[in-house]
């Protein structure tokens, strides 16, 4: 019988206590632990479809699973005295990606960081860059804090334009690049990335930038590459990523960015004292360690992308280059009309993505028999010729400005 994440954590609390009382923490940590193992996973929704936050719809792998039981014996310690602890947390990311710790900062999720980093680097004198639409966090800290904000529309085919971006970037205080980028969906080369880090670093020396890779593990284009390298080789570059998407922890809130030493050092100051949390550390340890559920995730996913992809497609509806968990398609009609009436059939996509609000719109993607049961809605909702059958496009379509 599946076992849902409500009912695992009943479990885990009622074999805990019960452990406890009989053995202290080493019998705490048998139970838990032997509770993960009797099969907790996350049982798939049923009712709504949450496809509106682009989340893993299988959450935390069963690695991850056992150690976050086992992690409930340290509930009582800080992180820094928790096993793992926060050093280790750290130590384990700067191995997997063959950097050294010093390079290493953790975020509560990489929302924290991106944050921060935009109140380090921006001022009412040194504005902030950011695509035209982006994920939203440095723009909304930028305005809070009095920062100017220019922001650079992405090309016809929902990409971030560089030349724009580097030309926006001169004086500036930060440049904030997400690639991926959400909620378009669109990555740029590695290539591309180096050419425009070398380029605003030339230009504009004393602006940072942070380079958002959410959803590198979902990346299938041959010419992506991390920017690690260049957030390691140029001073006030960064890179952030979260395991909130493809390892499933969006609920645990872990993130980090990768500098050279000094650039961390320098955000360090403004991190919380205690950012993550004992219990969130042991199953992102877990996690970290587990490369097969990640590839497995990947595969997954592309399957799904595929489907959902065609599927609009076929149907005369327009779809960016998806490189994510989550596809951006023109539906031809309003946004928040084609969400309403979605939620009405229990499928929540995403907001709207203003200047974008007047035709696109992100779907997260699920597993294959909850997209399944998606776009029969999305078929119903947008009104769409029978199966086998492709919609006529109107005389003009509308497409990025």
């Amino acid at each position: 019988m599946p076992v849902s994440r409500r009912s695992f954590l009943n479990m885990t609390r009622r074999e805990t206590l019960s452990s406890n009382s009989a053995g202290g923490r080493e019998g705490a940590v048998a139970q838990t632990a032997s509770v993960a193992a009797k099969g907790a996973s996350p049982a798939l929704d049923q009712g709504t479809l949450q496809l509106d936050k682009n989340e893993n719809p299988f959450g935390p792998g069963p690695g991850a699973m056992e150690a976050l039981a086992r992690g409930y014996a340290d509930a009582g310690r800080y992180p820094t005295n928790a096993k793992p602890s926060t050093a280790d947390l750290r130590d384990t990311i700067a191995r997997k990606l063959g950097v050294r710790s010093e390079n290493v900062l953790l975020g509560n999720g990489s929302g924290e960081l991106l944050r921060i980093a935009t109140r380090v680097y921006t001022s009412p004198a040194r504005h902030l860059v950011a695509a035209s639409p982006t994920f939203g966090a440095p723009e909304e800290m930028a305005r809070q804090v009095g920062s100017p904000v220019k922001k650079v529309p992405v090309d016809k085919d929902g990409r971030i334009d560089l030349d724009k971006m580097a030309a926006a970037a001169r004086w500036g205080g930060l440049v904030f690049f997400c690639n991926p980028n959400n909620p378009t969906a669109t990555v740029h080369s590695f290539k591309a990335v180096a050419d425009f880090v070398g380029r605003v670093r030339n230009e504009s020396p004393q602006t940072a930038i942070l380079i958002d890779e959410a959803y590198h593990d979902y990346v299938e284009d041959p010419a992506y590459g991390s920017a690690l390298a260049l957030a390691l080789e140029h001073q006030d570059v960064l890179v952030t990523r979260t395991l909130s998407k493809a390892y499933g922890m969006a609920g645990m809130r872990v993130g980090y960015a990768v500098a050279q030493a000094r650039t961390i050092e320098t955000l360090r100051r403004w991190v919380m004292t205690f950012t993550t949390n004992s219990i969130a550390q042991a199953a992102a340890v877990a996690s970290l360690k587990d490369q097969g559920y990640i590839d497995r995730e990947r595969a997954r996913n592309t399957e799904v992308r595929k489907y959902v992809t065609r599927f609009f497609n076929d149907l005369g509806f327009k779809t960016t280059d998806s490189q994510g968990n989550f596809v951006f398609v023109d539906i031809k009609r309003p946004t928040r009309e084609f969400k309403e009436a979605c939620a009405k059939h229990a499928v929540i996509v995403g907001r709207d993505f203003p200047p974008l609000e007047r035709s696109w719109a992100r779907i997260s993607l699920g597993t294959m028999d909850q997209m399944k049961r998606a776009t029969e809605v999305f078929a119903s909702v947008l009104k769409a010729a029978p199966k086998g059958a492709a919609l006529r496009p109107p005389a003009t379509t509308e497409v990025f400005k």
